[in-house]
């Protein structure tokens, strides 16, 4: 059974699952990539936290498509949210984020602030669908589209 959703629910649903997701991305070579990211939503944007040149970052650079899948509970219930993602590494951006929007401490990662790490950028995901998963979809699949 699919059943229409909003994003609310589903970044509301994510929530409860783990404050883990995967995140898929292309390299220019056109093969896929999975890492392990902390993602934190500002209003109805996702944003991951990435080192520059990292391999996330890079794919970005050549194809802004990424997938998100947080982890899934005992009985299979996940979310998974497509979009397109951009690379943000002007420093007001980086104070905004770093004060108001994630919910672990950055300094952790980032010792010199938003003001003194260059190498520290953002990826800002913007929905396009997502889809929550209801064991696996055996028990359903609640959808939504931008």
């Amino acid at each position: 059974m699919t059943e229409p959703t909003s994003l609310d629910d589903i970044k509301t649903f994510a929530s409860k699952l783990s404050p883990w997701a995967h995140l898929a991305t292309v390299g220019a070579d056109g093969s896929p990539d999975v890492t392990p990211v902390h993602p934190c939503w500002e209003g109805d944007t996702c944003w991951v936290m990435v080192g520059v040149e990292s391999v996330k970052a890079r794919n970005i650079g050549n194809n802004a498509a990424v997938a998100l899948h947080w982890q899934v509970t005992e009985v299979g219930d996940g979310v998974e949210v497509w979009g397109q993602a951009r690379l943000a590494t002007d420093v007001e951006t980086k104070k905004r984020l770093w004060d108001d929007v994630f919910d672990y401490d950055l300094n952790a990662f980032a010792p010199g602030g938003p003001e003194n790490s260059p190498e520290t950028g953002f990826l800002a995901v913007e929905p396009s669908k997502a889809i929550i998963l209801h064991q696996y979809g055996m028990g359903g699949v609640d959808r939504w589209k931008a």
